[in-house]
């Protein structure tokens, strides 16, 4: 046995909370995902920081805000001199894997199929991930793709007609049972492993999806959201807006969606059975979550990137039998704590440039007090381009949502207990005064701690980056 637990991580792309069976979605085919949540500790109120894909992850590895790391849109490079959590694992005798999805490389828009911009060269750039290494920095055709490994090679996934999630799990069981034969770093190193699965990220195609789970959906009767709104959010970037004929595509959409959220479960349900099959299950740390959800209309939105619930909250469930007890946790997780909770539950130092915090006691469901009374949320620009009037900052208690717009300085706040679908705004209600103003002072408080002035887009990328790649934000 492992003088450390071993640590298996597995986040999807676009999984929102809602989009599953634990939240009360009986559309959704999510038996695996449920049992895990059951078997484990459920947090049902965690959220993504920033709700883009790139942001998400640097601020998972790093423990801090997207402010401090400067990912502040996608397609941008990562500043590689910060402290991560790959770090503190392979210093500490940890054989890492990481598989998947990785999006903090490329330095321009577009162009993801060119080798160079897709394979992170072995170095620095992998931010402390030196052992296995299975990636690609953005793709979404889940047919015919690609990893690289330590060459700037591209090598398939699988044959013709293997689906890229499928292929991934298969590696990632492999990578458990070889690490249990001693085969894959030494059989005296406990295992971390990353699994970022594309799905169920766009596009929605049938053609993009395993024919035996669309069959599951096709004839599916889906409704729009509760929230749906034909008004186009003014506020949203143009990956954030309908484009012609998508609006018209949105019940085929969802129906393709929870085929892809099917299929990913059944990946869920094939990985748990491998960590417990190989006789691993006590010593090993299973996280399963998400970067972000979708919107699918709610509010005139198609994409994510804003502070409403659909694109926030997602699943977050830790599981170690005889260590991390079953049961539902309402503690304000938030993308931050993930690094300082994951580090505090292996035993591991925290580095002091975290930002988050160590919540691993509310995993081993002893609350003590101190635990976050509200999150803070940002968006820092649009979504993978240098383009400014779509920044905002929110804060998320248990109950209310505030949000203000930086173009503007339009406020919104939201009784989430009276009114969960965000469609009444209660920011100019004068009985709403106090709460409002309570609102303010914490986001002040809040911002003026982490060194957050509120800037434009193009502000960062002339002060922060240098052809797309980050020269600041490693504070520590």
């Amino acid at each position: 046995m492992s003088k450390r637990p071993n640590l298996i991580y597995v986040f999807a792309d676009e999984l929102g909370y809602q989009h599953c069976g634990l939240a009360g979605n009986r559309v959704a085919r999510t038996a695996h995902i449920d049992a895990l949540a059951a078997s484990g500790m459920n947090f049902r109120q965690a959220v993504s920081a920033t709700p883009v894909c790139a942001a998400y992850r640097i601020s998972l590895f790093t423990g801090k805000y997207t402010t401090s790391t400067g990912m502040v849109i996608n397609e941008i490079r990562a500043n590689p001199n910060q402290r991560c959590i790959g770090h503190v694992l392979t210093e500490n005798g940890y054989e890492t894997a990481y598989i998947g999805k990785w999006h903090l490389w490329s330095n321009r828009l577009g162009g993801h199929e060119v080798a160079k911009n897709g394979c992170i060269p072995p170095g620095p750039y992998r931010l402390g991930f030196d052992g296995f290494w299975a990636a690609y920095n953005f793709n979404h055709d889940y047919y015919g793709s690609s990893y690289c490994g330590d060459a700037c090679v591209k090598m398939p996934w699988g044959g013709e007609g293997v689906y890229e999630p499928d292929a991934q799990t298969d590696m990632a069981i492999d990578r458990i049972r070889r690490h249990v034969a001693g085969k894959g770093g030494g059989a005296d190193k406990p295992l971390a492993m990353f699994l970022s699965i594309g799905t169920p990220h766009d596009p929605w195609t049938w053609d993009n999806v395993p024919k035996q789970y669309g069959d599951m959906f096709r004839h599916v009767k889906f409704s729009l959201p509760g929230n749906y709104s034909e008004l186009d959010d003014p506020y949203a970037d143009q990956w954030g807006r309908f484009k012609p004929g998508m609006r018209e595509r949105i019940l085929e959409s969802l129906a393709i969606y929870y085929a892809m959220v099917a299929n990913l479960d059944d990946n869920i349900g094939r990985l748990v059975r491998a960590i417990d099959e190989a006789g691993i299950g006590e010593e090993t740390l299973l996280v399963f979550t998400s970067d972000h959800g979708e919107m699918f209309g709610s509010h005139g939105r198609r994409g994510k990137n804003i502070f409403y619930e659909e694109a926030i909250r997602v699943p977050f469930l830790m599981r170690r039998p005889g260590m991390i007890p079953a049961g539902v946790s309402d503690v304000l997780l938030n993308t931050p704590d993930i690094m300082p909770t994951v580090l505090g539950l292996l035993g591991l130092p925290i580095p002091e440039s975290v930002e988050g915090m160590d919540l691993s006691r509310c995993a081993l469901g002893r609350p003590g007090g101190g635990e976050p009374e509200v999150a803070l949320l940002q968006n820092t620009g649009a979504c993978a381009d240098w383009i400014d009037g779509h920044e905002w900052r929110a804060m998320r208690d248990e109950r209310y949502t505030y949000a203000i717009f930086r173009r503007d300085g339009s406020e919104r706040l939201f009784d989430r207990s009276s009114d969960p679908l965000q469609m009444k705004n209660l920011a100019g209600e004068a009985f709403a005064l106090p709460v409002l103003e309570k609102f303010r002072g914490m986001l002040k408080t809040k911002m003026a701690e982490l060194n957050d002035t509120f800037e434009a887009c193009t502000w960062y990328r002339d002060h922060w980056t240098k052809d797309r790649v980050v020269l600041r934000g490693a504070r520590g």
